[in-house]
């Protein structure tokens, strides 16, 4: 312990703000520095040696910054003990390693002692009751009153919630069965994607499932019964749709006249013909759609 440099007391704080330490109770025992530079570096002293039966160890060295500026700071630095055994306790001298601008020295600080008590029990008088249930104190109308505005809040508010929720879709339904149906009927043909499809066994179950859905759309889009109609009667009931282009009413007629002669007459489309088909209904699905919507901003326009 070259340089040695004296600088005081230590401290010994309680956790516990009391009259006096008892046994189990908490203190920090360390040292406190004003005013050091930047850079400074430190070496602890081990006090290991403090972890036993009376006297524990609970905690290592811990550094606070207490404050800083930019060339020095104040710092705070301690261990935690905590007693276990009644009697007195001489903690040992704090010696700290100082390393400042590559010159060496050792700072003392002066040890701490003190006195661990137990609480006093009189065993001439001292009688042990059995522990008392929890008291229970009657509810108030100011503890009540708060929650009964807020349920009948809450209850007030879902009902307004649901009451617009059914006021809009009354005045929206029309607008969603058409969304809806466009989207079902593009759903329901994505099923038929694939090479696998077109298989000359599976081509059968390939134009009818197109078709089908072609059907429901078109019932859903065009209030036709279609489900139930042949193919011919399908068709001249399509005539009548002056939104339908004689292109999109020339090739959706063609691919139920190949579905036809698939499903009845055992024809066997080639893979080139077959791909066609799924493309071919989902451009009438979403030219129809187009239609519908130009119609709409038509409409909202005038």
């Amino acid at each position: 312990m070259l340089n040695l440099v004296p600088r005081g007391q230590a401290f010994l704080e309680p956790r516990q703000q009391r009259d006096s330490i008892l046994i189990a109770d908490q203190l920090e025992y360390g040292f406190k520095l004003d005013s050091v530079e930047l850079g400074t570096q430190f070496g602890f002293q081990d006090f290991s040696s403090l972890d036993g039966d009376t006297l524990a160890l609970v905690r290592s060295w811990a550094i606070d910054t207490l404050s800083q500026t930019k060339t020095h700071f104040n710092m705070k630095a301690s261990v935690l003990i905590a007693p276990f055994e009644e009697g007195n306790y001489h903690l040992p001298d704090i010696a700290v390693a100082r390393l400042r601008k590559g010159v060496l020295d050792t700072l003392l600080f002066e040890a701490q002692s003190f006195e661990a008590k137990t609480m006093p029990v009189d065993t001439a008088t001292f009688e042990v009751y059995p522990i008392k249930d929890q008291m229970k104190y009657p509810i108030t109308f100011d503890e009540v009153w708060p929650w009964c505005v807020g349920v009948l809040a809450f209850a007030g508010l879902v009902f307004m919630i649901v009451w617009l929720i059914v006021r809009r879709g009354s005045k929206e339904t029309t607008e969603t069965v058409k969304e809806s149906s466009y989207i079902v009927a593009l759903r329901g043909l994505d099923k038929f994607r694939g090479e696998k499809h077109w298989a000359p066994e599976k081509q059968k179950a390939y134009y009818s499932g197109i078709t089908d859905v072609l059907k429901n759309y078109i019932d859903d889009r065009y209030s036709i019964d279609a489900p139930e109609m042949t193919s011919a009667e399908l068709f001249d009931a399509l005539k009548s749709e002056n939104s339908l282009t004689p292109e999109l009413y020339n090739e959706l007629k063609a691919l139920f006249e190949t579905a036809d002669f698939v499903k009845f007459a055992k024809l066997t489309t080639s893979p080139e013909e077959a791909s066609k088909a799924l493309p071919l209904a989902v451009k009438f699905v979403m030219d129809t759609y187009q239609l519908e919507l130009e119609e709409e901003q038509k409409e909202d326009v005038l």
